[in-house]
């Protein structure tokens, strides 16, 4: 007797990515992480076969108990290669799924599977807002069954137990939500197909939820340094040679001063509603940005954040702040510009564009909103020669 796995129950969709990414992508969005997650995993007994096996060797089967559900874990470890690809292996222990039944002449047969195992996935992940991301993978698992059957009463079982490992295909959705760089939680759905040792085959849904670090972060760039010239050696001719006369060397070039620069960006192009995370749009304005500082030898870059009036003033300063960091770990990272040369300051609600009595009143409204935008902005000064 042999406990199953039912073909038919239902399918998860897999999640279908069509993702167009700017070439320019985050750097840390890339690299090595590590994760755990553990939720609740299921699988449907055939209890129709289980009766007609028992009935080839004599038995009626008065009722069937199933252990249907149990806690599953997995650990895994993956590499980003872009903000929207990765691959991830892992170690996965889907738990025990059993049955009693009982029998007429009096008897009970018992089974029990246990399922754990090996994978290794690509995942994807679709961007939804600047924290929040779907993921959808699909990949292959190497499940070890481990089946144990026992008997009482007139039932007796002959195998009581027997092992298998076999490839299957398992494939999944989620999302992730970011609480920093480094930190994320996952929820997942996920479905891995297996064989068990005794010719079955079927689906083992699990539902979990996780933790994932990313580990590495943002590196210095470091700074080219020019190599000095060397000086011209000067041989001293002995008397009577004619005095060889040198023509003047030429006039050292001056490097052309870059006038300071500033460029002033909406808030509302660079992050969602009270938020501090670079949008994609906002990451494709400071790359180009950044492109265009090529070939200037910058000697500073200030980064500033601003904010309007509305809201508290400690929550508006740090916002900014917050907002301006984001900005100069952007251009360090993906811009690739020298960060000990980057400063970022907030600047709250102290220095705005706008003047009280064309933008009146402290309410919320749309009006005010929406006639207070230029206040919520990051200027970027630059200073430096050509």
């Amino acid at each position: 007797m042999k406990p199953t796995i039912n073909k038919g129950a239902g399918a998860l969709s897999l999640l279908t990515l069509a993702l167009f990414a700017h070439p320019q992508a985050l750097a840390q969005s890339t690299g090595w992480y590590a994760g755990a997650n553990a939720g609740r995993t299921g699988a449907e007994i055939d209890d129709p076969r289980i009766t007609r096996g028992l009935a080839a060797q004599g038995f009626s089967t008065t009722s069937i108990n199933d252990h249907d559900r149990d806690t599953g874990f997995k650990l895994y470890g993956g590499y980003q290669f872009s903000p929207h690809f990765a691959v991830e292996g892992g170690y996965f222990d889907l738990g025990k799924f059993g049955y009693t039944a009982n029998t007429v002449p009096a008897g009970t047969l018992n089974g029990e599977m246990r399922v754990k195992g090996l994978n290794l996935d690509l995942v994807g992940t679709l961007p939804l807002t600047g924290k929040l991301s779907a993921l959808g993978r699909v990949g292959v698992n190497v499940a070890r069954v481990s089946d144990q059957f026992s008997g009482t009463g007139a039932v007796n079982v002959s195998n009581p137990t027997a092992s298998k490992s076999e490839a299957n295909v398992k494939y999944g959705v989620g999302l992730n939500y970011a609480f920093s760089d480094a930190l994320a939680m996952r929820l997942e759905v996920e479905r891995y197909r297996v064989n068990d040792a005794i010719g079955n085959k079927g689906d083992i849904d699990m539902v979990s939820v996780g933790l994932v670090y990313r580990f590495g972060g943002p590196a210095p760039q470091p700074t080219p340094r020019a190599s000095a010239s060397e000086p011209a050696l000067v041989v001293a001719q002995p008397a009577p040679a004619p005095v060889v006369v040198q023509p003047p060397p030429p006039a050292p070039v001056v490097p052309a001063v870059v006038p300071p620069r500033r460029v002033s960006l909406s808030a509302e192009s660079l992050f969602g509603f009270d938020a501090d995370t670079v949008k994609p749009e906002g990451r494709s304005a400071l790359d180009q940005f950044a492109r265009d500082l090529a070939g200037t030898r910058y000697e500073s870059i200030s980064v500033e954040g601003h904010t309007d009036r509305l809201g508290p003033d400690a929550y508006n300063q740090k916002l900014s702040e917050q907002r301006a960091a984001a900005v100069k770990n952007h251009l360090v990272i993906s811009g690739k510009l020298d960060g000990s040369k980057i400063s970022a300051v907030g600047k709250g609600e102290t220095e705005p564009l706008t003047k009280t009595e064309d933008c009146k009143g402290n309410q919320r409204t749309a009006a005010l909103v929406a006639c207070l935008q230029p206040d919520r902005r990051v200027d970027v000064d630059v200073t430096g020669t050509r």
